[in-house]
């Protein structure tokens, strides 16, 4: 059941979205895929790659990833003026990148939520349109990116393991094995260890372990 002023707006479908938005396009999929955006099956890893360019990743990797995303410009009051359900192309710590089959102005603010696996807690957001893609059918790809300003309760960490929880887990696995974690009196001593043991491994080491170096 939809509100009384509020616009609401699904990936796919011709819609009147909030004043400003421009007319919708017939929607274009992503390079490689098929014209209906599909959710990876559960379980499924997700392919991280190097930022090739797109501002909004910054200095992150990013990964192609199709998750549903529920996005809503707020009014004044804190009530929703507009709502859309979109499907991600591809997720980074720092932004995100939608295919869509509507526009919205450039520097629009909007809040976020979405999950990076079926059952898990939802990452929640407040993110700033910054770029956006027309091309023809041919090229494959129609859509707009997102950059994160904030985040509410933390679950910005959600993302942080996406990319480095598989490293972090295999260091502290190991690290925990060691006689002098073995020695430490408690959990929690063991926990300001291993985060010590991981911030020394960082400085002492060439690479960026957010690129898997």
């Amino acid at each position: 059941m939809q509100r009384k002023g509020v616009t609401t707006a699904k990936a796919g479908s011709a819609v009147r979205g909030p004043e400003d938005t421009q007319a919708p396009r017939p929607f274009v999929p992503p390079v490689g895929t098929s014209r209906n955006v599909s959710v990876p099956l559960p379980g499924a890893v997700p392919r991280i790659e190097m930022n090739q360019g797109e501002p909004e990743h910054r200095h992150f990797p990013r990964a192609q990833l199709a998750t549903h995303f529920d996005l809503w410009v707020e009014d004044d009051a804190g009530g929703r003026r507009f709502s859309a359900g979109l499907t991600s192309v591809n997720v980074s710590v720092s932004g995100a990148f939608l295919a869509s089959t509507f526009f919205l102005p450039m520097g629009t603010v909007v809040r976020a939520r979405f999950a990076l696996e079926e059952g898990a807690a939802p990452v929640e957001a407040r993110a700033e349109i910054v770029r956006e893609e027309r091309g023809p059918e041919e090229q494959g790809r129609s859509g707009f990116a997102l950059r994160f300003l904030d985040f509410s309760g933390q679950t910005e960490v959600a993302l942080a393991r996406l990319f480095l929880g598989m490293r972090l887990r295999a260091f502290t696995e190991d690290y925990l094995k060691s006689q002098r974690a073995r020695s430490l009196p408690n959990e929690l001593e063991r926990v300001i260890d291993v985060m010590a043991a991981w911030e020394l491994l960082k400085a002492t080491t060439p690479g960026d372990p957010w690129r898997g170096e």
